[in-house]
């Protein structure tokens, strides 16, 4: 093969490719905008976190208190009056009850600051009266007498009057007894604010002078917040 000089007769060699970089674009963050995620992220760990610790601190009071209903019952009632007048819608009563109250549980103790009884008959309020306060201890039980007497405006339907008629014949009625308290808790040496929970009791009486020998069945209340 002769001598070429040197020259290159061979497939062409392509230029060298050029690199641009454009600014502002890529992986870049606004700050505004990196500032705002960071702050919504660190509030969301704070939030959870809270959450965390305060589901843990109610399973440990929960296992430690291990807290029990509150139990309310009618045991006994007299009823030696119970006249209801349609001339002037007055309803003449004498209504003497006693109630139980058991608190089962260990470590903590009611203090029943107001306690106010209210005799219902046929959804009419008819007579109510202020119980004392007192402060019931653990695995404890307390003692209500609550008594209804004297008169009262009682406004009957149609309905109401023939349902009071009815229950005179037989000499027995159907009432019932609300209990509106506010309570603190004491738990050890905390106790918390005030609560006001509501207290229904159903029960049937007899008229002590109707002559019939009914035996009185004890009711248990419920809690109607």
């Amino acid at each position: 093969m002769s001598n070429l000089n040197g020259a290159y007769y061979g497939p062409s060699i392509p230029p060298p490719s050029k690199s641009y970089h454009r600014h502002g674009r890529g992986s870049s963050c606004n700050p505004c905008s990196c500032l705002f995620g960071c702050l919504c992220n660190c509030i969301f760990q704070i939030i959870f976190t809270i959450l965390i610790v305060l589901g843990v601190i109610a399973l440990v009071l929960w296992l430690v208190l291990r807290p029990n209903k509150v139990n309310f019952y009618v045991t006994d009632a007299t009823l030696t009056q119970f006249d209801y007048s349609t001339t002037n819608n007055t309803l003449y009563y004498d209504l003497a009850l006693n109630m139980t109250i058991r608190n089962p549980n260990k470590r903590i103790g009611i203090y029943y600051d107001s306690i106010e009884a209210r005799g219902m008959y046929q959804g009419q309020r008819f007579a109510s009266q202020n119980l004392e306060r007192f402060y019931q201890g653990h695995k404890n039980t307390s003692y209500l007498h609550p008594v209804f007497k004297g008169q009262n405006l009682v406004l009957l339907g149609d309905r109401e009057k023939t349902n009071y008629n009815n229950e005179k014949n037989l000499g027995i009625y159907e009432m019932e007894m609300k209990l509106y308290m506010r309570i603190r808790l004491k738990i050890g040496w905390i106790k918390t604010h005030k609560i006001k929970p509501k207290i229904e009791c159903d029960f049937k009486v007899p008229l002590e002078s109707s002559g019939r020998s009914v035996n009185f069945e004890v009711a248990r209340c419920h809690l109607d917040w």
